[in-house]
């Protein structure tokens, strides 16, 4: 009997979260899509291409929504239907018919690792080598209904654009470590991207270019000038950031960043010495002493970056885990057949709580106010709620 209910239970947890899976991630695939392509200009082909790389993050959200509806679903009406009362008269404890529950969101959690490992090693990375090749596409977009484009790297604005010709643009390159900020005016130009080389070419036509500095540079004649896809694209590109590696790649990461830092450590030591021992004294508080205390600076907080990732995504994963274990025993609880109700009422206090949570742990870890495992601690106060309320069903 007590194997016969078990299978039963498990069967439509599986068949309620199955059918709400597939619902729940076409909707986050939609909004993730839809926000993507209106912030970045996407035009029909790249919103196409972005799909594959948005699925990973569209599961991510998915699954933990998902497996809480399934429990919130099945328990309620299971509850509300007197069962749960029929089969601890048989003598059972309610314990066989939340064992499936807590199954399925253990392994679902462990699947929920290797999406969330996925979706930002793997989706995020591909997501923006699309965007960026799409820069041609995006700009002449953008110029041709607003008459500019920008970055914060530069910006275009044109008078009007004729089929692939720019009339009167102005460029303006900011400053950077590669370039000082100059300013390029044209009666023409045009622009296509090279995706071998990973350029885009720009062609001006009878151009002017000003450096800022009072040299001003003018030709009636023509000129291609390369720059980087990356450097023209509306989303910056960020090689190496923790939250693009995968999990298998962190630790050696970690060990490279504390060399780094020790290294820059003794860097500096060696020569805050030496200017101590020559009396140099200025040279302790000059711009470019620092520039080298920054860089230091941000050399751990990449480390704090590092070590906080592979912790954040085990607890995302196992954030189902800890609303199953809290949304099961509360369903039981509010014994309401009314599936959408008991789904609020054990969604608006994650809501309200979990996340909230799990984003303070998360923003502290990478600050080094705390230390990485921090990241559980919603998922610890979640679970164990969880356990207390078990506990109620379990004994009355």
């Amino acid at each position: 009997m007590q194997a016969t209910i078990t299978r039963y239970v498990a069967w439509d947890l599986l068949s309620v979260f199955s059918r709400t899976l597939a619902l729940l991630t076409g909707f986050f695939l939609l909004i993730l899509i839809g926000t993507e392509a209106q912030r970045m200009n996407l035009g029909p082909g790249p919103t196409v291409e972005i799909m594959q790389y948005m699925l990973p993050l569209a599961l991510a959200f998915a699954i933990p929504a998902a497996s809480l509806f399934a429990v919130c679903f099945v328990y309620g009406r299971l509850s509300a239907d007197n069962e749960v009362v029929a089969v601890k008269s048989l003598g059972i404890s309610p314990m066989s018919l939340l064992w499936p529950a807590f199954v399925l969101a253990i392994v679902l959690s462990l699947i929920g690792v290797w999406i969330n490992n996925v979706a930002y090693s793997w989706g995020q990375t591909g997501m923006q080598r699309v965007i960026i090749q799409s820069v041609e596409e995006i700009a002449y977009r953008l110029l041709r209904s607003q008459k500019s484009y920008s970055n914060p790297r530069f910006s275009i604005v044109v008078r009007d654009v004729q089929d692939r010709t720019l009339i009167r643009p102005i460029i303006n390159f900011q400053q950077n470590n590669d370039m000082p900020p100059c300013t390029v005016t044209a009666a023409e130009a045009v622009f296509r991207s090279n995706l071998e080389r990973g350029t885009l070419i720009l062609k001006l036509t009878d151009y002017e270019i000003d450096d800022g500095g009072g040299f001003v540079y003018k030709d009636s004649g023509e000129m291609e000038q390369e720059i980087p896809l990356a450097f023209a694209s509306l989303k910056e590109q960020r090689t190496g950031s923790p939250q693009q590696l995968p999990l298998s790649q962190i630790a050696g990461e970690v060990e490279k960043q504390r060399a780094e830092i020790l290294r820059l450590q003794q860097a500096l030591a060696a020569e805050a010495g030496f200017d101590l021992l020559s009396g140099n004294l200025d040279a302790l508080s000059s711009s470019a002493w620092e520039s080298k205390r920054f860089a230091l600076v941000d050399a751990q907080s990449r480390l704090n970056r590092l070590r906080t990732e592979p912790w954040r995504r085990w607890a995302s994963g196992f954030s189902c885990l800890a609303f199953v274990m809290l949304g099961a025993p509360l369903a039981i609880r509010f014994r309401n057949s009314d599936y959408i109700s008991t789904f609020g009422m054990c969604f608006v206090p994650i809501l309200i709580g979990y996340y909230p949570l799990l984003m303070y742990g998360i923003d502290q870890s990478k600050s080094g106010n705390l230390p990485p495992y921090s990241v559980w601690l919603a998922n610890l106060v979640c679970g164990g709620i969880g356990l207390l309320f078990i506990r109620r069903v379990i004994r009355y």
